[in-house]
């Protein structure tokens, strides 16, 4: 009896291999017959880049076909008053990535507001002018990110250099 187990456990052992090198191999065999796998050319990228303005400029075009639409006013004039307004909002000097941000103060204006709320801090009682002297060399040295010669945001040692 455990004989013939066995055997029925072989000849359904190789059945499931069987259906399985089936299922890996036809797919496998389909794809080697369309051809070489396709690589990616140089201008694949740039067409991406180009279809997806072109995606952006399509949705744009409906959103004002849409508000003209509803507002019952002419496509020309919503397209004509949204370009007005996206002008408006980047204004001179500011970039597609840069919106509405303010731009960020010089490393001299960072010290000197700095140097303000220590001097106020220690008006107030909250620190020592030890600890405000402390906290100026700190600074200085490139400590804390920010003023000092490491720059916004970096370690730095002297003249901008990371330490090590």
């Amino acid at each position: 009896m455990s004989r013939t187990m066995s055997k029925k456990h072989l000849l359904v052992g190789f059945a499931a291999a069987g259906v399985l090198g089936v299922g890996i191999a036809a797919p496998t065999v389909a794809f080697a017959q369309h051809g070489a796998t396709p690589t990616p050319s140089a201008s694949s990228e740039a067409e991406q880049g180009t279809d997806r303005q072109q995606q952006r400029a399509d949705r744009q075009h409906e959103f004002a076909e849409a508000l003209a639409t509803e507002l019952g006013v002419d496509t020309d004039k919503v397209t004509a008053a949204l370009e007005k307004v996206r002008a408006q909002h980047k204004g001179p000097g500011k970039g597609p990535d840069k919106g509405d941000r303010p731009e960020r103060p010089s490393a001299e204006d960072r010290q000197e507001k700095l140097a303000e709320r220590l001097t106020q801090a220690v008006k107030d009682g909250k620190l020592t002018q030890e600890q405000a002297d402390a906290i100026t060399k700190a600074v200085e040295a490139g400590v804390f990110p920010g003023p000092g010669p490491g720059g916004p945001g970096r370690h730095g040692g002297p003249a901008g250099t990371p330490d090590k």
